[in-house]
């Protein structure tokens, strides 16, 4: 996409963000949740299929530990690393994500479906161009720190934004260890200094301890399936 593609978006409506959330996709407009410059937020991206207690946990994690005035959940219309087959609708997830973030301080946004991508890079260039003063943080668990270097341009996500990485239970504690883990080694800052990581310029990440929840949507995903097919 190019510098004029975002510059044509960010000229459409801007609609109120609980409006927007609750009528999904085809809008034709991009609307984004309450921001203002100044504020640090936090950036939770996937596709929450289906969204379960450890988003929250996660959310809530680095909403204290990063000093983080808001959270937002990017229900992404889909993941271009894992196969799509069978994902619930997005109204469906986004509705979902909804009923379980219950808290004043995480909003629920759908706003890549009108954006048209499910790229990070994409997401977060036109978010830096649109909210011009904020200071947004890119939250992610360790088990996708263990595939970052397949994203798309991930080397230029991590020069736009800094990263928070929340541990995961099992082999994920290892994720620094991989190719972008290694990669990115000389940015990664101590865990000490998390509420400064909003501020850094990146590439800058932490690693942030203390969530040992084992769920994950894709065990979620796989406990539906076998349920029908009995």
């Amino acid at each position: 996409m190019g510098r004029g593609f975002f510059s044509t978006a960010m000229k459409r409506e801007f609609l109120p963000a609980r409006r927007a959330v609750l009528r999904p996709g085809g809008r034709g407009r991009i609307a984004l949740p309450p921001y203002a410059p100044g504020m640090r937020i936090g950036l939770f991206g996937g596709t929450f299929d289906p969204p379960h207690a450890a988003h929250r946990a996660a959310s809530l994690l680095a909403m204290r530990r990063l000093g983080l005035d808001r959270v937002w959940w990017l229900v992404t219309p889909g993941n271009p690393l894992k196969d799509t087959h069978g994902l619930a609708p997005l109204a469906r997830r986004l509705a979902d994500a909804l009923s379980l973030a219950d808290h004043p301080r995480i909003d629920v946004t759908d706003f890549e479906a009108d954006l048209g991508t499910n790229y990070t890079y994409a997401t977060v260039s036109y978010l830096l161009q649109r909210c011009v003063g904020v200071h947004f943080v890119w939250i992610m668990g360790a088990d996708n720190l263990r595939h970052f270097h397949r994203w798309d341009r991930w080397r230029d996500i991590a020069r736009l934004v800094p990263i928070a990485v929340i541990d995961r239970l099992g082999p994920s504690l290892y994720s620094a260890a991989n190719a972008a883990g290694q990669a990115l080694a000389r940015a990664r800052l101590p865990e000490s200094a998390a509420r400064a990581l909003p501020l850094k310029k990146p590439p800058a990440w932490i690693y942030l301890h203390g969530l040992k929840s084992p769920l994950s949507s894709t065990a979620l995903r796989a406990a539906r399936k076998s349920r029908r097919k009995r």
